[in-house]
């Protein structure tokens, strides 16, 4: 994380800031206040403290929200003091960081609302920002939702193109399970045929992918207990309550990473 706001601090120009220098007396000091100008969810405090500790270690802040906390509009997130040319020149990196992880764990528990009392869980996929996946997961968690993979040694997912390329869905698993040690093995589906095959394979989990909600209730009647049932692709807030009472265990959701907006916030001086 420090490796990755000292980038983004020096792709700002941060350390320069000649706005700051040119209206800002060296060595004033200021407060600011960060406000929620929607509601939402927050994640990235660790982020956004970095950012300024990072710019000058004299700025002092103190936050009223916790990550994974509701926030509403108007509230105030965090109070900070120091020296303000730093204060200013950190504000758009720390905020960046800030609004676009709130952003993720406020669609993250829209979706987690959405399939409330059902059994199914919300799941993040590895359609994250390159360079950014920690924290995007993170964010993911803190919206109420699971990771799933973190990355392609943390789990043996077999898609389409690794069917295809192994010679069948069954033999697929199998080569899988010789490797997979103590990790899970789970194997996309896309017709009721590929989940029978499935179920005799023995996969850990199986992944329903692009089926509607009828369909999936079928594949639900095929799938013991015994191995977890995933539904992937075409679920939105409107359909995904439907996705679950047809007996998904869990929902893979990549829009909560990839499409999720900003929360917004604003810094201002006090």
């Amino acid at each position: 994380m420090q490796e990755l706001i000292r980038m983004a601090l020096t792709e700002d120009a941060a350390f320069g800031d000649l706005t700051a220098r040119a209206t800002i007396p060296e060595g004033q000091q200021g407060r600011a206040t960060i406000r929620a100008k929607a509601a939402g969810m927050l994640s990235g405090i660790a982020v956004a403290d970095e950012a300024f500790r990072q710019m000058d270690t004299a700025i002092a802040a103190r936050w009223g929200k916790a990550d994974g906390e509701a926030v509403a509009t108007g509230d105030v997130i965090c109070t900070l003091s120091g020296p303000m040319r730093a204060l200013l020149a950190a504000e758009r990196t720390a905020l960046n960081f800030l609004q676009h992880l709130s952003g993720i764990a406020t669609a993250t528990h829209a979706y987690v609302r959405a399939v409330a009392g059902t059994g199914s869980a919300i799941y993040d996929t590895r359609k994250t920002t390159p360079g950014l996946r920690i924290l995007e997961k993170r964010a993911v968690v803190d919206g109420g939702g699971h990771n799933h993979r973190m990355d392609l040694a943390s789990g043996l997912l077999i898609k389409e193109n690794h069917i295809a390329a192994c010679g069948s869905l069954s033999r697929a698993v199998h080569a899988c399970r010789q490797i997979a040690g103590s990790l899970w093995v789970e194997v996309e589906c896309e017709t009721l045929d590929e989940v029978k095959e499935a179920v005799d394979a023995r996969p850990d989990i199986i992944l329903a992918d692009n089926m509607d909600p009828g369909m999936l209730r079928q594949a639900r009647a095929l799938v013991p207990q015994g191995i977890a049932l995933e539904a992937s692709g075409g679920i939105t807030l409107a359909n995904a309550r439907a996705y679950a009472e047809a007996g998904a265990d869990r929902l893979a959701i990549g829009a909560i990473t990839h499409s999720a907006g900003a929360l917004d916030l604003s810094m201002r001086v006090d």
